[in-house]
């Protein structure tokens, strides 16, 4: 190694340190977090515990596949795609439209085809989406892509908010979307592993198995969020699929050209690299992947509806998870999607209850009411009867400190190895010592 190769590794190492200490830090953050939960709903019963852990737990999940999606259009290729909402919606859309019985006395009429064809059928349509959405857009830069992008997931959700669009559908393929009432989803077919036929009445052996050991006949706890926690393992599973597939497409020579249209456009095309073609290949991967994580997210919730659950602000929060965790970083995007549904999203929310319960005390009727009150439980009760503005200013807040601090994120990071085999000294050394 030569006097000018030992400062790169020496910074490589030091921010290797800094990455580990960053993710030690923040898995102890959420270990509290449990922690302060469980305290929060004890007094309440074993059944309120396991309830919240598994709500936070399947939002911390929901978000973590989301940001993995997003995080290779920005964090590895540099596409500033805020339209990522509206790829969900024409996922879950897609597979409720090819899943549900064509009987229209049962709501929107649909093709009724296996479960698995719906969600190939979804993330094939959301990536055809993408596809045309590229063509035009990815000639554009930065804030004129996100504008596209975000204006096409406007028109997807307001396209399928309309009743002459369901009308049309219904008439022209006797299939429909159910316009602003939403369409009804089919059912997780994880009850099935608990229920006989997914419905409630005669368990499976698994069932009696769960049920009698913790459910309303052992430890009490509620069969319905036992089932839960069995979806909880199936989203999982998708996590470490989404992470393992994303990391090794970061480390080919295909994630390679990414990294470097992310950080010179010009200098690929330079080299010979067909960039246009590259960005289109890799945003229809991650449109295939919004699609999928709006699937396995809203899919599981019974009925979906364009609003309020595909609005902007879905694609706001799925960004800040990223940003969170650090953009580029695989890991970042886990554990900031874990950070921000657990922390920023549900959190004020939860503490806000439990505290405005223990708090006997009349709320004031204005912000101003409550500083000029000088009394700090009157504040208090303000300030947990208007959490939901709150938790914005309290995002904000993060966000500034964030982008001040640590620009990068939690685990984010721009020093990358070029080369597909290790380079280090060690290694050299081995190998010399093989050839001898």
């Amino acid at each position: 190694m030569t006097d000018r190769d030992k400062p790169t590794s020496a910074t490589r190492a030091l921010w290797n340190a800094v990455q580990e200490s960053s993710l030690g830090v923040v898995l102890l953050t959420l270990g509290l977090i449990y922690v302060a939960a469980t305290l929060l709903t004890f007094t309440n019963g074993l059944n309120s515990v396991v309830g919240l852990m598994r709500t936070l737990t399947f939002l911390g999940l929901v978000y973590a596949l989301s940001a993995l999606a997003l995080n290779l259009h920005w964090g590895y290729t540099g596409l500033f795609n805020i339209g990522v909402a509206g790829f969900m919606a024409v996922g879950v859309y897609t597979m409720g439209v090819v899943v549900r019985p064509p009987d229209p006395a049962f709501g929107p009429p649909g093709l009724g085809l296996p479960l698995p064809v719906g969600i190939v059928a979804g993330m094939a349509v959301a990536a055809l989406i993408g596809f045309f959405a590229a063509l035009p857009a990815l000639r554009l830069r930065a804030d004129y892509l996100a504008i596209v992008t975000l204006g096409l997931s406007e028109i997807i959700r307001l396209t399928l908010q309309s009743a002459t669009f369901d009308t049309f559908l219904r008439e022209t393929f006797n299939v429909g979307t159910g316009g602003g009432g939403g369409m009804g989803m089919p059912r997780n077919p994880v009850r099935e592993l608990f229920l006989v036929d997914g419905q409630a009445g005669t368990p499976t052996a698994l069932g009696e198995l769960v049920f009698g050991t913790l459910g309303q006949d052992g430890l009490g706890i509620s069969n319905n969020i036992l089932i839960g926690w069995g979806y909880i393992f199936v989203l999982a599973a998708f996590v470490v699929a989404f992470y393992v597939i994303l990391e090794r497409l970061g480390k080919s020579p295909f994630g390679r050209i990414l990294k470097a249209i992310r950080e010179d456009e010009l200098v690929a095309d330079s080299l010979g690299k067909n960039v246009d073609l590259i960005k289109i290949k890799v945003f229809m991967i991650g449109c295939a992947l919004m699609g999928l994580a709006g699937i396995l997210w809203f899919g599981s919730q019974g009925n979906v509806s364009p609003t309020p659950q595909f609005m902007p602000l879905l694609t706001f929060y799925i960004f800040v998870a990223v940003i969170i965790g650090g953009s580029g970083s695989n890991t970042g995007a886990v554990v900031g999607g874990i950070v921000f549904a657990a922390v920023l999203f549900e959190g004020p929310r939860r503490v806000g209850s439990v505290v405005r319960d223990t708090i006997d005390a009349p709320t004031p009727n204005s912000f101003a009411d409550a500083l000029a009150s000088l009394d700090p439980v009157a504040f208090l009760a303000f300030a947990t009867d208007n959490i939901a503005p709150l938790q914005f200013v309290f995002l904000g807040i993060v966000l500034i400190f964030i982008m001040h601090r640590r620009p990068d994120g939690l685990l984010g990071h721009r020093i990358e190895t070029a080369a597909a085999v290790d380079l280090s000294e060690r290694s050299r050394s081995n190998g010399g010592d093989g050839d001898e």
